[in-house]
């Protein structure tokens, strides 16, 4: 009859539950995937007693399992030696749900013999538990040798709530792990996709610049029906530069509104500026654009050349709603705090409810099956964002259909930094 003793079981049962304690504080604190089954293992062959021990996940696609780590040097040729579900104990484990005791592996058939051979280990005796949370079966964690006795059903319960903390910590970190995946993927996409939209607008826009060249040299020399038919290909090629800008500038908003160029600038000059850009625009339709300054020099910290494309956004969606000949007026004013843009023009009007969604991305006054003014719908998208940037708020408003529509930009009047 042996004899035991009961202080020694009770400090080795306080140990025991000292390492569980421990064990669930360090998978609370990282969710990185190798970190937490390194962690896991040797919690595992520490509590238990054992020479080494390993975890074994399902594979989904092949729905083999495979040993995702394990104690020793050769833990990556183990990873990979693919373990069927039948005919293998972490198989039966698995399948089975419930846990295996072997404390004489020599006849048993269903142990791999191909692993101890691959990274010099002989097992002798093995504790295996099912690795799930709820009715989700993840995989296998095993402990091999113990050093001294055998493995009981002790070891086996103490065993399974090491795999209960583990279960939980490995799912989340396989959903974080997921996340990023999928999060790297979007963001790869969204670079090609800036990528192509930057090369596209810069390849297109010299010979579309030489088209406009030749177009309104012809349009301003040609005789009769020929000047005619440039203006038309004048028109489509300001309308197909617009687009490239809008390309352009939606890849700086997408990858570059974080960045501000703050300098003190005058007003008056950067509105001046703006519409003079857009001059030869305006004169394809015979329209206008005035500009409404005070006379007293207004002097602000901003980024001009965002508030410049965001104003030469809003004219150019002005100009593309108002009739030929139209007038549109470009005004500022400054009451010592705030700064007020407005762009006013006299034509097509806006709804109540238009007005709640033409700063969406891609949103079109018109149907896009019946499309009579063009674009594509980014514009107004890129002047909020380019505002926002700047701590700034924009806004239209419209006394209805037909009666035109004013879009208002509002910044803070900086003068320093620290403002």
């Amino acid at each position: 009859m042996t004899n035991t003793n009961p202080l020694l079981d009770s400090k080795k049962e306080i140990a025991r539950l000292r390492r569980l304690v421990e064990l669930s504080v360090s998978l609370n604190s990282t969710l990185n995937l190798n970190e937490l089954l390194n962690t896991i293992i040797e919690t595992a062959t520490d509590i238990l007693g054992c020479e080494a021990g390993s975890i074994l996940l399902v594979d989904e696609k092949s729905g083999n399992l495979f040993f995702a780590a394990s104690t020793g040097k050769n833990a990556e040729k183990l990873a990979k030696i693919p373990v069927p579900l039948n005919n293998s104990l972490a198989g039966s484990i698995f399948q089975s749900g419930e846990p295996i005791i072997i404390n004489v592996v020599d006849n048993e058939p269903r142990h791999n013999q191909t692993a101890d051979k691959l990274v010099g280990f002989e097992t002798e005796s093995l504790l295996g538990v099912p690795l799930r949370i709820r009715e989700r079966k993840m995989g296998v964690l095993e402990v091999l040798n113990k050093k001294t006795g055998v493995f009981t059903k002790d070891d086996a319960e103490i065993l399974n709530v090491v795999a209960s903390h583990a279960a939980v910590a490995l799912h989340n970190a396989q959903l974080v792990q997921a996340l990023k995946q999928a999060y790297d993927k979007v963001s790869k996409a969204d670079e090609l996709k800036n990528d192509f939209l930057a090369l596209a607008s810069h390849e297109l826009r010299t010979p579309l610049g030489i088209i406009i060249g030749y177009a309104t040299f012809l349009r301003e020399e040609a005789p009769g029906e020929a000047s005619e038919h440039a203006k038309h290909v004048l028109d489509a090629a300001q309308k197909m530069r617009t687009i490239l800008e809008d390309m352009n500038n939606l890849t700086m908003l997408e990858t570059d509104t974080s960045t501000l160029s703050l300098k003190e600038t005058n007003i008056q000059s950067l509105l001046k500026k703006t519409a003079a850009e857009l001059e030869e625009f305006t004169q394809t339709q015979g329209q206008k654009i005035v500009l409404d300054v005070p006379d007293e020099p207004i002097s602000c910290l901003l980024d001009p050349q965002k508030i410049n494309i965001a104003l030469s956004n809003l004219l150019h969606n002005a100009l593309r709603f108002s009739p030929e000949n139209a007038t549109v007026t470009l005004g500022v004013k400054s009451d010592g705090k705030n700064l007020l843009f407005w762009v006013e023009d006299h034509g097509i009007g806006l709804s109540q409810e238009e007005l709640k969604l033409i700063f969406d991305k891609f949103y079109q006054v018109d149907s896009p099956n019946v499309r009579r003014y063009g674009g594509m719908g980014l514009g107004l998208t890129i002047a909020k964002g380019l505002v926002k940037a700047q701590d700034g708020r924009i806004w239209a408003e419209s006394a209805g259909e037909g009666k035109g529509t004013t879009f208002k930009i509002l910044l803070p009047h900086r003068k320093t930094l620290a403002e």
